[in-house]
Formats: structure tokens, sequence, C-alpha cells
């Protein structure tokens, strides 16, 4: 399982039935649960915990120092949850102590060639990142997100549940639930997804009509949340992305 060019430190963690191909580097704080198989060439280093069922190709690099030029090689961490797929080439950076300390990736994700993670960063579940999208540092993704390959997302950017950002787009303000985001500028909303996720026709309708309030009225962002505020009930998508607009740190990408 384990291949003989493939260096493992003596203290690392390894369960049984792990595979590991040849020459993979395996650091000394390293720990990867039952069922992962690591590709050939992979390093994977730092204060890393890798979990269940995970696939990572060759040349990948995980849990190595980040490129914040604040970092004092301090023992921040990496945490890769289960059932996640990490292509080639793909670099995933551990945390720094001005922030959490740990770079996050939950479960059931796909990180194509070449994407990169940087420190900081809060990947959720059943997310996929194209080819080449690059996240900064202190990035935070929800969960069914898609970013578009070569796009660049800036640092502290909060992207949004169900949103899908396309091809070279430039993210440099919070990108709302829901919400398809093209280059520079949001679209529509996410309307495929949502129907492929088992939205149903009035979910999606609530959507589309909070959408318009937001972006396509001329409102403003606190006339836009005081009217779908008034609207009883709110639809518990809307209540998500009036929830989003409140906690937005950077501003929404409008």
């Amino acid at each position: 399982m384990i291949h003989s060019t493939a260096i493992i430190h003596p203290s690392a963690q390894v369960a049984d039935d792990v595979e590991i191909g040849p020459y993979s580097i395996i650091g000394e704080h390293v720990s990867i649960d039952s069922g992962t198989v690591v590709g050939p060439h992979a390093v994977i280093n730092g204060h890393t915990e890798i979990g269940k069922g995970n696939r990572i190709f060759q040349f990948t690099t995980i849990g190595e120092a980040n490129q914040d030029k604040k970092y004092g090689g301090e023992p921040t961490r990496t945490v890769i949850g289960d059932n996640n797929v990490i292509r080639e080439y793909a670099t995933i950076h551990r945390g720094t102590v001005q922030d959490v300390g740990v770079t996050t990736i939950g479960n059931n994700n796909l990180l194509m060639a070449y994407s990169h993670v940087a420190h900081d960063c809060l990947l959720k579940d059943n997310i996929i990142m194209a080819n080449g999208g690059s996240l900064a540092g202190h990035v935070k993704v929800d969960d069914w997100a898609i970013v578009g390959g070569i796009t660049g997302v800036h640092q502290f950017v909060h992207i949004g549940a169900h949103s899908f950002i396309g091809l070279r787009s430039i993210v440099r303000q919070d990108i709302l639930p829901f919400v398809m985001y093209v280059e520079e500028a949001p679209r529509a909303i996410n309307t495929e997804g949502l129907k492929r996720r088992g939205f149903t026709s009035e979910d999606i309708r609530s959507i589309r009509n909070a959408y318009k309030a937001i972006y396509r009225q001329g409102l403003t962002i606190e006339d836009a949340v005081s009217k779908l505020s008034d609207q009883k009930p709110v639809n518990p998508n809307v209540q998500l992305m009036l929830d989003f607009i409140a906690k937005s740190e950077r501003g929404l990408a409008r």
C-alpha cells in the first residue's frame, strides 16, 4: 500500500489501509485516516490532519508553510475532512497566528488541477474549484459553491452557498448565496444548480425575486433588505441571503 520510495516520517500517523505512491513525502506531524489514497510525488507537510476516503493526486502540496510574509514558522495547522478529491499540482497552505491558525477544508469537495487555497481559508462541503482557481488568505466558501477556472478571489472575501463564479472572474467583495457571478459582476441566480439540488419552484421564485430587489430595482442595500424583511413570512432561503448581507465585512459584490 505504501511504495518503497515514499518517505514517511516515523512519527506520522498513517492508517493501515492508506495508499501512498512513489516518491511522496509525509511529514512528522501529519495524520492520514483510512481509505485515503495519496498519488506519486505528493508532499504533505506541517501539522496536517487528513480524514477518510480522500483522493490526493500526484504533485499536490498540502500543509506547507504559507506565503504570508508575517508567518514565522509557528505550528499552525491544515485540516481536511472526508471524501475530497484534490487534483494535480493543487496547493493548500497552513494557517497563521494572525487568524484562527488553521486552513480548513470540509467534505466531498473537488479541487481541480493547479487550484490554490491560501492560509486561513475555510471551505465547507460539496464545493468545486475549477482548474487554476485561487483563493487568497482568509477566504470563506460556503456549501455547494463553484469557483470557475482561472478565477482570483481577494483576501477576506466570503462566497455564499450555492453561488457560481464563472471562468476568469475577479472577486473583490462578498458573493451572495445563490448568485451567478461572471468576470466582475453578478448576472443572475444559479437556477440550474438549484434545480439539480432539489430546490422547489417556489424556492427558486423567492430567491429570484430577492435577487431582483437587491440588484435590479435601483434600491440601496439597506432599502432592499428592508423591503425583503417586510414580506412575511420570509422564505428561509431569502433569510439566508439577508443574514449573509448582515454579516458581510467586505461589502456585497454588485
